[in-house]
Formats: structure tokens, sequence, C-alpha cells
């Protein structure tokens, strides 16, 4: 049994951001895969804005707190 958190990933991103758009299409295998995304938009946070502004798309393993940065692909997901 996978533990709660295990298989869910946060996707930081803004509305209207191109590069954001092609991170979500990238994860569609994850999602079909059984993985819960969140999509969090970092312009409703001041923090969240402060810490991703320079840097979204990052996608975040709940889990383990791990980021991984643009750009990625589905294979740097899967090895994510």
């Amino acid at each position: 049994m996978i533990a709660t958190g295990q298989r869910e990933l946060v996707l930081y991103g803004t509305i209207g951001c191109h590069l954001c758009e092609l991170a979500e299409q990238q994860l569609l295998p994850c999602v079909t895969a059984g993985w819960q995304i969140e999509l969090v938009d970092i312009a409703d946070d001041e923090q969240l804005l402060a810490r991703y502004a320079l840097s979204i798309p990052v996608l975040r393993h709940s889990a383990s707190a791990t980021e991984l940065t643009w750009p990625f692909d589905t294979d740097s997901i899967s090895r994510f």
C-alpha cells in the first residue's frame, strides 16, 4: 500500500504562463497512472510568488518535498 502523499505532486505556476501550460501537458501520463496533481497559482500567495516567480513552473513531490524545475519532460518526471 502506498502511503498518503507518495503519489501526490504539486505544480507551481500561474495563469497565462506558457511554460506552465507545457508542464501541465507533460504531467498527463502521471494523472493516467494514478498520481494526484495539485495546481497552485503562485500569484495567490506572496511567499510563493517571492520564492518561485523566476523559476516557474516547478514540480514538487509532496511526500519528499523534492523539487524539479523547468525544463522537464515525461522522462525526467519519471526519474524524479
